[in-house]
């Protein structure tokens, strides 16, 4: 998609990458300013005078630049490890082609990963990326990224931190309370999406109450009445597991098509073996990577079609837009009737910018975002007799 080009446009790219570069001279100097310092004061005694002295120098940088001593640390620290550690993105930063808060990220991200050769993939791949994506989409690629060249120490991980799982319950003074749980991705998501579902199927008009109270209610009741399971609701939650994975070549994860979260690929296998779950196996073709290679002549397309797109593309396909999938319209590119009703032709769009893309906003100009990989997996809360297990 892309909006309308407009000679203003091009001034405001202009500006944000003048922005761009003023970020980047200015903690260019920081970062000089205590280089300096740490070499001038390499020769102080005595060693308590060095500390005290060095100890101050976030301080200074912040009373020039009207920062906090925090704030400084957190520039210095992110921009350190950066210019030390991948000189790409140190460069597209100077030059102005990405921002402070893309800096910070990736910085953040490299202090993850454990191994030099993943650092020097990261450098070399993520600037591309970077430089013509929204700071969301950005943060997502490198979760992914993370997970992906470095999968054995994230499936680690991700087993350890799951023996802290928890609920834990704190009153407040005005007769509420918070009910925390700390739970594995994947069940948080089949408890998100059965709330959702629920709470928006056909309402009483006379009800007043919002769809965040109707969840609440929805909460307590399935957690305080014994009949609670005479209400489950089937959810769809979506996962993709690459086929080498899968057929346990080596560790990786379970990726949430809309890119939110990810679990280790064991979990969602372990599950499927208790017979909870309905699978559908997703296969696409390698050139044009349609979906399903049906194609239907009316104007909407099938159920099953609809749930093929909404797992293969996980949010909405306009620039920069998270919103999952499940809560979008799905949209002609070429509209119905001359173009077809097929999955090249098809994608998720919010109900906002499938509102602008009718009023001629918004445009569709590129190709569907590359499928996952085929195995995507429905999580149901209740059970599910093995019979319609595939």
């Amino acid at each position: 998609m892309a909006t309308t080009t407009d000679h203003a446009l091009d001034v405001l790219t202009d500006v944000v990458r003048e922005r761009a570069q003023a970020e980047a001279r200015e903690i260019a100097a920081m970062l000089g300013y205590r280089d300096d310092e740490l070499a001038r004061t390499v020769t102080v005694e005595p060693p308590m005078r060095r500390l005290v002295e060095r100890s101050a120098i976030a301080l200074t940088i912040g009373e020039a630049t009207g920062l906090s001593e925090a704030q400084v640390q957190l520039r210095l620290s992110a921009a350190g490890t950066v210019r030390e550690q991948a000189p790409r993105v140190w460069a597209a930063f100077t030059d102005g082609r990405i921002d402070f808060s893309r800096v910070r990220d990736i910085a953040h991200t490299i202090d993850h990963l454990h191994r030099a050769e993943s650092v020097e993939r990261l450098g070399r791949l993520v600037v591309g990326y970077a430089v013509d994506h929204t700071g969301a989409e950005l943060r997502q690629w490198l979760r992914r990224f993370v997970q992906r060249v470095e999968a054995d120490l994230a499936v680690e991980r991700a087993d350890d931190e799951r023996s802290n799982r928890h609920v834990s319950v704190k009153h407040t003074d005005d007769s509420m309370a918070w009910l925390n749980a700390y739970l594995p991705s994947h069940e948080a998501a089949a408890i998100e999406a059965r709330l959702r579902r629920e709470a928006r199927r056909a309402v009483d008009p006379d009800d007043p109450r919002t769809v965040a109270q109707r969840e609440a209610d929805l909460l307590v009741a399935w957690c305080t009445d014994a009949q609670a399971a005479t209400s489950a609701v089937d959810a769809n939650i979506a996962v993709t597991i690459g086929a080498d994975i899968l057929a346990g070549a080596h560790p990786g994860l379970a990726h949430s098509t809309d890119g939110r979260w990810a679990v280790p690929a064991a979990w969602v296998i372990d599950l499927a073996r208790t017979g909870n779950v309905f699978w559908h196996r997703i296969i696409t073709e390698p050139v044009t990577e349609d979906v399903l290679s049906h194609e239907y002549l009316g104007r909407y397309s099938p159920d099953i079609l609809d749930l093929a797109l909404r797992f293969r593309d996980g949010v909405c396909q306009a620039p920069g837009c998270m919103v999952p999938a499940e809560r979008c319209d799905i949209d002609h590119r070429v509209p119905h009737p001359e173009g077809p009703t097929r999955a090249d032709n098809l994608g998720p769009l919010c109900r906002r910018h499938h509102q602008m893309k009718g009023h001629g906003v918004l445009r569709w100009t590129t190709r569907p975002a590359k499928a996952p990989p085929p195995l995507v997996i429905e999580i149901y809360p209740s059970p599910v007799s093995m019979e319609y297990a595939a």
